[in-house]
């Protein structure tokens, strides 16, 4: 069993930081799922959480003796800009679902949910020793499957027609990446990073 022992007090990246969530975030919180635009790329329900409904998820999932989540920060103001998070953490089979939302909408696209994705995959494949990260994205946020992509989820499957949204029906979408595609990844980085090394050092 995955308890908050086996999560460290922060993961550092170069311009994001994750770190445990406190008791203050919560007010950040009811912002961000109280804002239509947040709440239809992170919501099944059609509409902004109410401010107790908030509350009775920060404490239960967020600061519970259980939560596996970070609280991201930007790294250069240490700004609290969203939450990220593994769920159904299964040590017998090596798994985890994934889940992210960067609340600070003037952040959006700029990063940080991607490099906060990489920490967490570092310490999923590194230190929890899973074998498997999955997560499920609406079809619609294509900003997200554009991310995760580009830190090696592929796409696995869909459900279909399974989120009414704006008037339409969508897909779910589910993702994943594997410690296998994670170390390979990782490697091809280091050999890229070798080369250009190699070759601004050559006369």
């Amino acid at each position: 069993m995955f308890t908050r022992t086996r999560f460290p007090d922060r993961l550092e990246g170069e311009r994001t930081v994750l770190r445990r969530h406190v008791p203050a975030n919560l007010e950040a919180f009811k912002r961000w799922y109280a804002d239509p635009e947040v709440v239809r790329l992170t919501r099944y329900q059609d509409g902004p959480m109410r401010a107790d409904e908030v509350e009775r998820f920060f404490v239960a999932r967020v600061l519970g003796p259980e939560s596996l989540t970070f609280a991201i920060h930007v790294r250069a103001t240490d700004r609290l800009i969203g939450t990220c998070a593994f769920s159904q953490l299964d040590g017998d089979n090596g798994t985890a679902l994934f889940h992210i939302t960067i609340g600070e909408k003037d952040c959006w696209g700029q990063g940080h949910g991607g490099e906060a994705t990489e920490l967490m995959l570092e310490h999923a494949f590194e230190r929890l020793g899973l074998h498997r990260v999955g997560l499920s994205v609406f079809e619609f946020n294509e900003r997200a499957i554009r991310s995760y992509r580009r830190v090696g989820f592929v796409v696995e499957g869909r459900a279909r027609e399974a989120i009414l949204r704006d008037g339409r029906w969508w897909d779910e979408i589910q993702m994943s990446i594997l410690e296998s595609e994670w170390r390979a990844r990782q490697a091809a980085r280091q050999a890229a990073r070798r080369a250009r090394v190699v070759e601004a050092g050559t006369p």
